[in-house]
Parts: structure tokens; C-alpha cells; sequence
């Protein structure tokens, strides 16, 4: 199946975010789609698969122009979109989630046929390989096997184009890798055709038959992936050289103090007996595999979640027990492991995010000051180059990246002391990646304590002053800046 899109456009409140693009995406192919946030990339995703109308052009399948309401149309025309957060329903089991909206065969009135389930289901494990109980609570699944339930259920719908928006970003490397295999068995062996987002060039490379860059909302070029390089899709993406990814951080002052100190924080097996301090002006970092109790241990920290045992003091001050609000009244800020659940207020404007944690410093007898308001929001927006539909608009209509860089501004309002930071660039592009680098290393040049979580070891080791290993829910080793690389790291968290 072939499917085009002609001459798109789309605007948002009077923003331009594509601009007349064309893109033929064929079955038993991997197309690859890359641009820098804000470029349009999920936004002709939407519109491919029914999500969003595009204010003009057309969409053809096999030659045949169609109309695309909503998703229901696009599944009907065998298009699937399966997005970066994911929409599975949490308490359904992961035989619900795939077979929903799938009928069920030959039971009257809407009843499912169990033993004709089990059959479909069986036979969607053997097409893929992948190994999910399906009577397993789907709220309880790790980022990947939710990823894996998605890929199922457009499968069982038929799909026979499938759009992927940045699948690999909240995924392990070994588990990036499976799925990036299957992508390509489903192309090749079957003869589906796959948009893959994605801003991980390397695997974009590797992957794709043939890549699209968008940027700014128009089409740069389509070319066979064969005969690209990063540097050259880069360049495409960007129009100007990338700044450096890893900036130098200052060195830590002579006798800085303490701002962040944990002793013996523990909570069930997530988080075991992890000590640790941070001092003003430096950057820490913790790496470790997933489920090492890296996120575990910043949420302890920050007060969300509460330790078994255990103390934290910020600023030299106690802050166990007291919460979040506790926290942030000491001075920390912290950029939660997922921006859309835990981060943003997505409905609500990008003004009204980017203000929230700045909230009591603009209250004057109950009323918030909105001309102080406007102007400190504007100044942060301005400051880390937020770009999209406008900031009066909902948070949900920034790019990725974008969202990414309000998380970091609602913080910057309010100019914390010390800044726990969980995957701070997941899913974002390269330039924008450098750009929240910049400002991390920048923070602590002024002072700022921070403590940066990532499962990117390379990131960790660009911009931290020290080290921290963890696994198991334990700290298992510790390496001052440029005392160790990315296999001794790996070695020291269990992979080997």
C-alpha cells in the first residue's frame, strides 16, 4: 500500500507549522522522518492517521485521494499511529488493549469469542516474537512492552501502514534495538510500510530505507538512507552548525558548600541505603540501567514519594517528610522522567506551565500579578528559544522538544538552588539537546547543585563533575570527570 500526502498545510492560531509538504510513503519500505522540534513531523503524523485535519492538501492511497476524519477512517484505510507517550488503557488487561475495537468473530451482540482471541493472540506473538501475558494488567507494564501492546493492536486492526512517533525514546538500548529489528522484518517480510519519528540519527541510518527532512514546517529533501551521513541530515535539519553537544562545566569553587545532601534514603527494594552530596556549582550524575533506581531516587529526594528510611536536607535545612512543597520552599526544582505525565499541564497554555512553579513569588493578597507574570514568562520563553503554536495556546500543541524546554522554564522562573534533573533530553533533537546542555552547565556555573539522571551514559559523562553508578537500588561505583568511559560505566551497572 502507498500512500501520499500532497501539498499539506497546517496552521495553529495563526502559526504556520507546514507548509504546502508532500511525502509518498510506501508499503515494504522503513521511511524515515527527521527535523528538529517544532519542524512538523508529528503533526503531518496526526494528519496521516486521521488525528488532525490539515487545512489543505489531500492524502492519496494507492492513487485514490481519501478523506481522513479521524483515526477511525485512517484504521479503516489500514493506517496506524502509534505515539511517543502511548494510549493504552492502564486498567484493561493486554489482551483488552490489543483486541480493542477488533471484532471478535462470530459471537452475536458484540461478545467476545475467548478461544478465538487466544488464537489471534497467539498468532500476533508468533508474526512479532514478543512475549506479554495477556491476562497482565496493562497499567503495570514496563515502556517497552507497552510499546510492544501498541504495535499489536495495529497489527490486529490490520494496519498496513504503521507511523511510529519517537517509539525508541523511552526505551532501553536492547529493547530499542528488538524493536527497530522488527520494524524492519514487518518491511521486508511482510510489506508494511513504516514512518518511523525519530531523532536518533544514528538508528534512523541504520534502519531506514529512505529518509524525509522537514524543517520549520517544509520539506528539505527525500533521499535513499544509504547515501546520507548524520553530519549531512544535520546540516538539513538545523540550516547551520550544531553547537557543541557537551559543553565544558566549571569547576566545582574551592570549598563550595553542601546544597544537596541524602544519607541512607530507602524505600522497598527501588532504593537501597543511597548517600550522596552535591555541592553548589556542581553537576552529578546517576547512571545505571533501567530499574537501577536512578528516577526512585530523585523522587525521594524531591519529597513524591516518601522514604522508609532516611534523610535529605537542601540548603543545610531538613526536608524529609515535608513533600514536594517542601521542597521547592527549600529551593529544588525537579524535571520529571516524563514531561506529559508529570511535568506539563497539557491542556492548559504554555503561559500558565511556564508560570506554575513561580506562582507564590507573583501573588500579591491572593491575586497573581499577570503584567509581572507575562513579562518573566516571556523573558524564559525568549531566554531557551521555545518555538510553536503560540503561548497562549495549549502545552499539547508544542513539539516534543519544546515541552521539554517549558519543563526547564517553569523552573527557571522561580531560579532554584539545587536541580534534580531525570532524562532531560529524552526525545528531543540534537539541537535542542544542546541547547538544554548548555543550560544545565549554565546553571550550575551559577551556583546551582545539580543532580542529572539519565539512561544516556554518554550524557552523563559530557556534562557531570562526578559519576554515580547505580544498580540494584544501590550506588556501585563512583568516577571523578574523564576517570572512566562508557564501557567501564556499563560494566560497573551489570551490563556485560
Amino acid at each position: 500500500m502507498d500512500v501520499a500526502l500532497e501539498r499539506i498545510r497546517k496552521s495553529y492560531g495563526g502559526t504556520a507549522v507546514l507548509h504546502e509538504v508532500s511525502v509518498t510513503l510506501r508499503g515494504g519500505r522503513v521511511h524515515g522522518l527527521v527535523g528538529e522540534n517544532g519542524a512538523g513531523k508529528s503533526t503531518l503524523a496526526r494528519i496521516l492517521c486521521g488525528a488532525v485535519p490539515a487545512d489543505s492538501g489531500h492524502v492519496a492511497v494507492d492513487g485514490a485521494r481519501v478523506s481522513l476524519r479521524s483515526p477511525r477512517d485512517a484504521l479503516r484505510r489500514g493506517i496506524a499511529l502509534v505515539t511517543q507517550e502511548g494510549a493504552i488503557v492502564p486498567a484493561l488487561s493486554v489482551a483488552d488493549n490489543v483486541l480493542l475495537g477488533v471484532p471478535s468473530g462470530r459471537r452475536p451482540r458484540g461478545l467476545r469469542d475467548p478461544a478465538g482471541d487466544r488464537r489471534r493472540l497467539a498468532g500476533l506473538a508468533r508474526r512479532t516474537g514478543f512475549d506479554l501475558d495477556p491476562s497482565a494488567r496493562a497499567g503495570d507494564l514496563s515502556s517497552a512492552h507497552r510499546q510492544q501492546v501498541e504495535i499489536l493492536r495495529a497489527l490486529a486492526r490490520g494496519a498496513r501502514l504503521i507511523a511510529l512517533d519517537e517509539p525508541t525514546a523511552l526505551l532501553p538500548r536492547s529493547a530499542a534495538a528488538d524493536l527497530l529489528r522488527l520494524l524492519r522484518e514487518l518491511a521486508g517480510r511482510e510489506g508494511i510500510g513504516i514512518a518511523l519519528i525519530s531523532h536518533r540519527l544514528d538508528e534512523v541510518l541504520e534502519t531506514c530505507d529512505v529518509v524525509t527532512v522537514l524543517r520549520d514546517g517544509r520539506h528539505v529533501r527525500t533521499a535513499p538512507a544509504a547515501g546520507l551521513t548524520r553530519d549531512g541530515l544535520l546540516r538539513d535539519m538545523v540550516g547551520r552548525p550544531v553547537e557543541v553537544l557537551y559543553p565544558e562545566p566549571e569547576p566545582v569553587p574551592d570549598g563550595a558548600p553542601v546544597m544537596l545532601a541524602a544519607r541512607g534514603l530507602s524505600r522497598g527494594r527501588a532504593v537501597r541505603g543511597v548517600s550522596l552530596d552535591v555541592r553548589a556549582g556542581e553537576i552529578v550524575g546517576l547512571a545505571g540501567l533501567v530499574g537501577s533506581g536512578r528516577t526512585e531516587t530523585l523522587r525521594l529526594i524531591f519529597g513524591a514519594d516518601r522514604p522508609d528510611r532516611g534523610e535529605v536536607t537542601i540548603a543545610g535545612r531538613p526536608a524529609t517528610g515535608g513533600g514536594p512543597s517542601r521542597a521547592m520552599a527549600l529551593g529544588a526544582a525537579l524535571v520529571p522522567e516524563s514531561r506529559a505525565a508529570q511535568g506539563l499541564v497539557l491542556v492548559r497554555p504554555t503561559t500558565e506551565n511556564l508560570a506554575l512553579a513561580g506562582l507564590p513569588d507573583r501573588r500579591r493578597l491572593g491575586l497573581v500579578r499577570r503584567r509581572a507574570e507575562r513579562r518573566a514568562v516571556r523573558e524564559t520563553a525568549d531566554a531557551l528559544g521555545i518555538r510553536g503554536a503560540g503561548l497562549d495556546r495549549p502545552a499539547w500543541t508544542l513539539s516534543g522538544g519544546n515541552q521539554q524546554k517549558s519543563v526547564f522554564g517553569k523552573w527557571l522562573v522561580r531560579a532554584p538552588r539545587v536541580l534534580l534533573a531525570d532524562e532531560p533530553t529524552r526525545g528531543v533533537d540534537l539541537a535542542a539537546k544542546a541547547r538544554i546542555h548548555r543550560l544545565i552547565v549554565g546553571m550550575a556555573a551559577q551556583g546551582v547543585a545539580v543532580l542529572l539522571a539519565s539512561s544516556e551514559v554518554e550524557e552523563v559523562l559530557g556534562l557531570a563533575h562526578r559519576v554515580i553508578v547505580m544498580r540494584d537500588g544501590r550506588p556501585a561505583g563512583e568516577f571523578p570527570r574523564g576517570a572512566a568511559g562508557a564501557e567501564e560505566v556499563l560494566a560497573v551497572a551489570g551490563l556485560r
